[in-house]
């Protein structure tokens, strides 16, 4: 009976890799630039740490991914994929945290602060962020199945 949830295991961790490789690629490819009262602006991902975080968060989510789809049902390895999943499954909810609340300030700016919003200047990278932020989401989502399937099956002494 346990064989029947491999597949089923496969299929999730190969969806949450495209998920967490889409976000990586959208958000490492978008940059744009404008010119705002005759001053330049350029606006790439790498110019906010949070926005790094997003991209190194989840290019290692899929690149373990990649490498938990090889893993051998049964044995010590297998035991330390439950551990894994719960510890990529924390790095992707705080990547995304740390994204969403940067990517809230440069649509909305901060009055209080004094940060202006920059997502009316720059709308085609905003557009990006937003499209990173939902497949980062989209993998999280898919981890978090992922951490509640793998540790049921580690749990339940029916399917060893």
């Amino acid at each position: 009976m346990a064989k029947a949830f491999r597949p089923c295991t496969h299929l999730l961790r190969f969806l949450a890799m495209a998920a967490t490789i889409a976000a990586t690629s959208i958000m490492a490819t978008c940059h744009e630039t404008t010119t705002f009262f005759g001053v330049t602006i350029k606006a790439e991902f790498y110019q906010s740490p949070s926005f790094t975080f997003f991209v190194v968060a989840n290019a290692i989510a899929g690149a373990y991914s990649l490498l938990a789809l090889f893993v051998p049902p049964g044995g010590l390895i297998s035991r330390w994929v439950v551990v894994l999943d719960v510890i990529t499954a924390m790095l992707l909810t705080a990547a995304m945290a740390a994204a969403a609340a940067i990517s809230h300030v440069g649509k909305k700016g901060n009055e209080h602060a004094g940060w202006l919003p920059i997502c009316d200047e720059v709308p085609k990278y905003c557009n990006q962020v937003m499209g990173a932020l939902i497949s980062g989401a989209i993998g999280l989502l898919l981890y978090t199945i992922i951490v509640i399937h793998t540790i049921t099956n580690a749990v339940n002494p029916l399917f060893p």
